[in-house]
């Protein structure tokens, strides 16, 4: 009975508007979409996008890793200059700096607490950064349970117009109105779509990336530090830490 109710619809509108198809699609998408489209999704959107552009630009290996950090660390450390690798380390804020600087705190208790201090510094500053970009996670999370509010809500509508319709369906204004209520529902649903595909696709970049950068400066840290037992001749582990990683032996 309501399939035939609704195919009558459908064809009382198609002949009551042929330019329903012509509908601009500004319309379509945003004014059409109801109130949990204007004040949670496209809100939402905006937050996505603002977040993918500061994560862009702060979760990046150049900075995180920086070459000049780097040279800077290795020729402090060739001197024997620890006390100064360390401020230069802690006062850097990067990733790489701050795990430097862990080592060097351990260093007269030896090798191996050097390395569970470096360990334990990656760990906790990979876990900083991953705290950081579960925002995109939370974005991407709840996108399509607010689009599928917002469809439940339109279906609502139109299935309470269609029990209080005079005439029935055979009423083309009625149809009209009965449409109009689904393409809220549904519009809703693509607006949650749209922003959780991307969103959670590019928290998995970042995630990623996050763990690719952690173990780079986890070994660069453990080069650096070797530089204090290779003395002035070593060679320059800084450059190759940024290029092939090996196994170190730490001092």
């Amino acid at each position: 009975m309501i399939a035939a109710q609704v195919s009558d619809a459908a064809t009382l509108l198609a002949a009551a508007d042929g330019s329903a198809g012509d509908i601009p699609i500004f319309q379509h998408f945003v004014v059409n979409g109801g109130w949990v489209t204007w004040f949670a999704l496209i809100p939402l959107s905006f937050i996505a996008l603002s977040l993918v552009a500061h994560y862009a630009l702060t979760i990046r290996r150049r900075v995180l890793v920086p070459r000049a950090l780097v040279t800077e660390l290795e020729a402090a450390l060739r001197l024997g200059r620890t006390e100064a690798a360390v401020k230069i380390g802690r006062s850097d804020g990067s990733m790489l700096g701050a795990i430097v600087a862990a080592g060097l705190g351990k260093l007269a208790a030896g090798g191996e607490a050097i390395r569970a201090a470096i360990d334990d510094a990656t760990e906790a500053q990979s876990g900083k950064l991953m705290r950081r970009i579960q925002h995109l996670n939370i974005v991407g999370s709840i996108s399509p349970m607010i689009g599928l509010f917002g469809t439940v809500v339109g279906m609502i509508r139109a299935f309470h117009r269609m029990a209080g319709m005079e005439g029935g369906m055979a009423n083309a204004s009625n149809a009209a109105k009965l449409s109009a209520d689904i393409s809220v529902a549904f519009v809703n649903t693509f607006w949650g779509l749209l922003i959780a595909v991307p969103a959670l696709t590019i928290f998995a970049l970042f995630r990623n990336r996050i763990e690719a950068v952690a173990d780079e400066c986890n070994w660069t840290a453990e080069q650096l530090i070797n530089t204090l037992a290779e003395g002035p001749a070593a060679s320059a582990a800084g450059q190759a830490a940024m290029r092939t990683p090996a196994t170190a032996e730490l001092l």
